[in-house]
């Protein structure tokens, strides 16, 4: 005759039970790896935000954030296999296409750069960036973004691209200290960096492009800046995952449209802060409407970019681009 079981074994039994279920879930989760432009920035803010949030779980996914750090570059990464997804500048997709590789925003986080271009306090002689003529920009590397939109600013002064340096001093730290030392007298950068050097009275703004409308002023049109995007073969034979990517930002970014700096702040790590909370949130606070609500392309955006790089890339300038290859809003348009 066979033995009931006991409460000790039931209990075992159900134990492993649950093991074993929990062990087939985190088997069963989409794992992705996508590099960070620095996502201790607020332009990259909705990348830890999402992880933060939990959403990125909430979806399946089991997602790795890598910080690009020096001398690593994104898009190399991304394009041999090393990472499937690169949270950086939507122009990226532009410029690859006229190299003749294939990459699509598919979720827009911002509509606007959120960058300033700052001038040391050391130079008060600089008014505009036809007075930078001959001086050494920072910049966060070589073909960044930073780089990109400090050449065009440069050209549409009338200040040829042989007439200045580009220094490559990436953000933060090495930012201020390049700053502070003057091996760079001006330099295009983002929060919470920008509120350090302000703070200290060590710099000042010259160009900003942490809204819309001083976005326009300055570039002439939207700038869709920070996205997701990701190698558009990769896209179509994984769309279910990107599907649960899009999923999960879009609802980071209705979180950050309906809740306050403060609120966000609080879900970030707290040595984002660079020790100023209040300085953080003031910032994050100032700068958040250039985050979309939605994820999708904002109207016109792609079209300013092109004009942006066609002002001074000889990569770009007179080549054909077909914009509607270098996003899609599939997914966020079908986002839950």
């Amino acid at each position: 005759m066979q033995s009931k079981p006991t409460p000790t074994r039931l209990f075992k039994a159900l134990t492993l039970a649950a093991v074993v279920l929990a062990c087939s879930a985190a088997m069963a989760a989409d794992k992705v790896t996508i590099m960070v432009g620095g996502y201790e920035k607020h332009i990259y803010l909705p990348a830890k935000l999402a992880e933060s949030l939990g959403y990125f779980k909430a979806e399946g996914l089991d997602v790795e954030l890598l910080n690009e750090g020096a001398g690593v570059d994104a898009e190399n990464e991304m394009l041999a296999g090393a990472v499937q997804g690169v949270v950086g500048f939507y122009d990226h997709c532009v410029d690859l296409q006229t190299k003749g590789k294939y990459v699509e925003s598919v979720v827009q986080l911002s509509q606007a750069p959120g960058e300033v271009e700052l001038v040391s306090s050391k130079h008060p002689e600089v008014k505009t960036m036809a007075d930078l003529r001959g001086k050494s920009l920072g910049v966060t590397g070589l073909g960044s973004s930073t780089n990109f939109l400090t050449q065009y600013l440069m050209v549409k002064a009338g200040v040829p691209l042989g007439e200045f340096t580009s220094l490559p001093v990436g953000a933060g730290t090495t930012f201020i200290a390049a700053m502070q030392q003057d091996k760079i007298q001006a330099g295009m950068t983002t929060e919470p960096t920008i509120s350090r050097l302000l703070k200290t009275g060590e710099a000042r703004i010259l160009v900003d492009m942490r809204s819309i409308e001083k976005t326009k002023q300055a570039l002439g049109g939207t700038y869709p800046a920070a996205s997701l995007y990701m190698p558009t073969d990769w896209v179509e034979k994984n769309k279910p995952t990107v599907q649960k990517l899009a999923n999960a930002f879009v609802k980071t970014l209705k979180f950050i449209s309906t809740h306050s700096a403060a609120e966000i702040a609080e879900k970030m790590p707290k040595d984002f802060y660079v020790g100023d909370k209040e300085a953080y949130i003031k910032a994050l606070a100032d700068g958040k409407s250039m985050f979309t609500s939605d994820g999708v392309m904002p109207a016109g955006g792609p079209e300013t970019v092109l004009a942006v790089l066609s002002g001074f890339s000889k990569n770009v300038k007179g080549k054909t681009v077909d914009l509607s290859k270098t996003y899609t809003t599939e997914f966020v348009k079908n986002a839950k």
